[in-house]
């Protein structure tokens, strides 16, 4: 289960851009806390602080215990917008929730036991995921940390669909409407013939280009010496 992480706050009476920079200026985070049929909460929070929490790797999939003004409000990460340029944290967005509350978190993929995959270790296969996060649909004080799929037994040729996944008691997947794709194993990429003549034609105009160069230079050289000889 995911852990429960908590950042401090204060309240902001001032809104807009102008208040916003002021706020960056001093290393602090604009935010917002909204949801739960409440109306919204505009803070601000310390960057460092902030930034620490985003390091965790789990910031987004975490139930967060925001401290403003001596209350606590749990709450659920939805958005972080960052700066383009310095890509520091410029905004951050907060959903209210019960402790109960049923949540849509995206939760990491952990793929194990390649070694114990013949298709990856004797055939020499290669795992292509394709979802690197699962959407899953759970109650707030259950969060999974991540999803863990082993690959022990796996062939190439294979597919590892939702369905093949044994999630968490009381978790589901968000999309129910098809058998999605998590990963494959597919073949080792093999040269073709096709790959093969296509190196044998970049490398022969990679040698034409040289022969012309040299012989460009060698024109060249022997203008120089011919000058040269004028010049005597």
């Amino acid at each position: 289960m995911s852990e429960q992480l908590t950042l401090a706050a204060e309240t902001r009476e001032q809104v807009g851009k102008g208040a916003s920079r002021s706020l960056r200026r001093e290393g602090r985070v604009p935010a917002v806390i909204y949801g739960n049929k409440q109306d919204p909460l505009s803070i601000h929070v310390e960057e460092k602080a902030l930034m620490r929490l985003l390091m965790t790797g789990h910031f987004m999939n975490s139930v967060v215990m925001i401290d403003a003004g001596g209350k606590a409000i749990r709450t659920l990460p939805k958005d972080v917008a960052f700066d383009a340029v310095s890509d520091r944290p410029v905004h951050v967005d907060f959903l209210r929730i019960g402790e109960h509350t049923t949540v849509h978190v995206n939760v990491p993929v952990v793929f194990t036991d390649e070694e114990e995959s013949p298709g990856i270790k004797k055939g020499n296969g290669v795992l292509n995921i394709v979802k690197h996060e699962l959407e899953l649909v759970c109650d707030a004080a259950h969060i999974p940390d991540e999803i863990t799929i082993s690959l022990a037994g796996r062939e190439i040729g294979d597919a590892i669909h939702i369905s093949d996944v044994a999630l968490p008691k009381g978790v589901t997947s968000a999309i129910s409407d098809r058998d999605f794709t998590i990963a494959t194993i597919v073949p080792p990429t093999v040269p073709t013939a096709a790959d093969d003549e296509a190196d044998a034609a970049v490398a022969e105009a990679q040698a034409a280009e040289s022969e012309a160069e040299a012989v460009e230079a060698e024109a060249a050289d022997a203008g120089e010496a011919a000058e040269g000889d004028k010049a005597e």
